[in-house]
């Protein structure tokens, strides 16, 4: 049953598509730059005692279905056993034919535990349930067995300007350790200034995260700077932002100062003076980017947290965020010419949520691109609500009509999950298949090796380049990759 459905061919349609992903794609490490893994239960090589542990707790993806497949609360984030939460995830699993859900479902399933003989449904879940877990329990399946085996070169985690790294401080001199874990500077906070009791907060543990005292803009800049300075000495190389929209509204700094001091007073600001201040963070912060040669991605379109209900009761990244429709291209311009104008503009990804946006951003991509480095300027993989097979077809189509499909860096997990890296081998599959189709249909050369050179930097060598990671001291271990030199 199952190997008709989810097999070695799965989405590869033609001769041309299987030999691309087999042949050029499917053995390459995984740089898995975006995503929300716990640096500590790396660090600790966490074992999972059951698979409800390790792929249901926090996946927002699976809650979502289960609700509205009519679960219980109880049996989602509540109080009920693990065996039966995982009893009502494969009640649901039938239930979501034609949501992508389905297929990571069945892939996760195959990769790493090796079940592709049987479907997840009420009737297997018992055996899938115990065989799994009891592989759970066995040696090389813990976090880092688990990576190991996932082929994972690198993870970037999403990390608070405040934390200590200690993590990742652990991790950086463990040769034990075979995949390369960086923290990426995550400064949300650092913007909501919509609302003064968490920004007050927030600059609290910031004076005493960075030894400085905030009495004011400057003073929270320098903070904000201190703590840059510490995420580069422990390898971070890349900044991270969600954010609705672009913030590039007009401000002066004097505005900037008296707003900044309003808010630390309490005063709740109006949406203009809000803005602004939102608007000389993120220019400030950008800019330190460029000075010490950081990527910066910003994560734009989200409508977060929309049922308030359930923000009081669960908090937040709990399932009940959508796409958003805001205003996109003026704002954005804006921001990205304010830093090129005067030859600050960092190497940028950008990501976007709403598919009515996909050329859009491919189209602004090009507008600041200039030939010190090969794609600069990022259109960054289809994310969230958009990383299934058409999300992932259009963001590819965008790209490929209105930039140059080449030089993309390919794709992220964006997740919170370690049994989600079938999404770097679903992303591998569609783009193979894509490419195979235009080369039976003659739209491109059937030159194997001219696309499968295309395929390799696209899945794997172009974010090796682009991103720069640092090296891990006495080198990094890893296996020689064919091909590597070019």
């Amino acid at each position: 049953m199952g190997t008709t459905f989810i097999n070695d061919d799965f989405l590869l349609g033609t001769k041309y598509a299987r030999e691309l992903y087999h042949a050029y794609a499917a053995t390459l490490p995984v740089i898995d730059y975006h995503c929300h893994l716990p640096p500590d239960e790396i660090a600790r090589d966490r074992r999972f005692e059951t698979m409800t542990q390790i792929w249901l707790s926090g996946d927002h993806y699976k809650w979502r279905a289960m609700r509205t497949c009519g679960v219980d609360e109880r049996f989602i984030t509540g109080g009920a056993s693990d065996w039966e939460k995982f009893e009502k995830w494969a009640e649901t699993v039938p239930r979501t034919l034609r949501n992508p859900l389905y297929h990571w479902t069945h892939l996760e399933l195959r990769r790493p535990f090796g079940v592709q003989d049987r479907l997840l449904d009420p009737r297997t879940a018992k055996g899938i349930w115990e065989e799994c877990n009891a592989k759970l329990a066995s040696p090389g399946f813990s976090v880092r067995g688990i990576l190991a085996r996932m082929n994972v070169e690198v993870i970037c985690t999403v990390d608070d300007p405040v934390d200590t790294l200690e993590h990742h401080a652990l991790m950086m001199g463990d040769r034990s350790l075979s995949v390369q874990v960086l923290p990426t500077f995550r400064p949300d906070r650092a913007l909501a200034v919509e609302h003064p009791e968490p920004f007050i907060s927030f600059c609290r543990e910031l004076s005493a995260s960075s030894g400085t005292t905030i009495l004011c803009y400057a003073d929270f800049i320098a903070a904000l700077k201190s703590r840059h300075d510490f995420f580069h000495s422990r390898g971070c190389r890349l900044s991270d932002h969600g954010i609705e929209s672009a913030y590039a509204a007009e401000y002066s700094p004097a505005a900037v100062e008296s707003d900044f001091s309003r808010l630390l007073r309490g005063e709740r600001l109006g949406g203009a003076s809000a803005a602004g201040l939102q608007s000389a963070i993120l220019h400030d912060l950008a800019v330190m980017d460029w000075e010490k040669g950081w990527v910066q991605q910003f994560h734009i379109g989200a409508l977060r947290n929309t049922n308030s209900r359930m923000m009081r009761t669960l908090g937040p990244n709990t399932g009940f965020d959508s796409i958003g429709d805001p205003e996109v291209a003026r704002p954005l311009a804006r921001f990205l010419d304010s830093l090129d104008r005067d030859d600050r503009l960092a190497r940028t990804v950008l990501f976007n949520m709403n598919p009515r946006d996909n050329e859009l951003f491919a189209t602004m991509t090009g507008n600041f691109q200039d030939g010190s480095v090969a794609g600069k300027i990022q259109y960054g993989p289809a994310w969230w609500f958009l990383d299934q097979a058409r999300g992932m077809t259009g963001q590819i189509e965008a790209l490929s009509d209105m930039g140059v499909l080449s030089q993309f860096i390919g794709m992220v997990t964006d997740s919170r999950s370690f049994l989600s890296y079938p999404r770097h081998e679903y992303f591998r599959r569609l783009l193979c298949n894509i490419l195979g189709d235009d080369m039976a249909n003659g739209l491109i050369p059937g030159d194997l090796g001219l696309v499968g050179n295309m395929v390799r930097d696209i899945c794997y060598f172009n974010a090796k380049r682009y991103f720069r990671f640092p090296e891990r001291a006495g080198g990094a271990p890893g296996t020689k990759i064919i091909g590597a030199e070019n």
